[in-house]
């Protein structure tokens, strides 16, 4: 793969043009992951609204009806429930970890398996989360996939 960055202070915004004979799943992988950074969702903090880039999202968890975003310093609530989220999320890496969480795959520092068949993920910023074993599977999988496109 060629990669060409062109500097000018003429351009008026950032432009992203990926030439190939054909997108293929690297390319698309690749789109998806760029995609990330244009993606925004509103969190509510402190009676204030914010606009949130998801790569800045570690996890999502609902309690008591109600939806979090965490992200390294901060908790807001979100006026989406988990499955909406779920849907808008999965092609940027976003994967179900329980019943009442989704994590930020790109945000994982580490796995580690616990009893029951269940995983322990830490977080970038140190926090940890659980991964069900109705959903470790997944996850697994997952990490597979970039452990094989690293060998390619």
């Amino acid at each position: 793969m060629k990669i060409t960055l062109n500097q000018d202070p003429a351009f008026p915004e950032t432009e992203v043009v990926i030439n190939c004979p054909q997108a293929d799943e690297e390319i698309l992988r690749l789109v998806a992951m760029l995609r990330v950074y244009q993606k925004k969702l509103v969190g509510v903090k402190d009676g204030g609204r914010h606009l949130l880039d998801v790569k800045d999202i570690l996890y999502i968890d609902t309690a008591d009806k109600k939806t979090f975003l965490y992200t390294e310093k901060a908790v807001y609530e979100s006026a989406l429930k988990l499955y909406e989220l779920e849907d808008s999320l999965r092609e940027l890496d976003f994967l179900r970890a329980g019943r009442s969480v989704i994590v930020n795959f790109r945000r994982i520092r580490s796995i580690r398996p616990e009893l029951g068949g269940r995983l322990l993920v830490a977080m970038d910023n140190g926090e940890q989360v659980y991964v069900s074993r109705q959903y470790a599977g997944e996850l697994k999988d997952k990490l597979r996939e970039v452990e094989r496109s690293i060998l390619q």
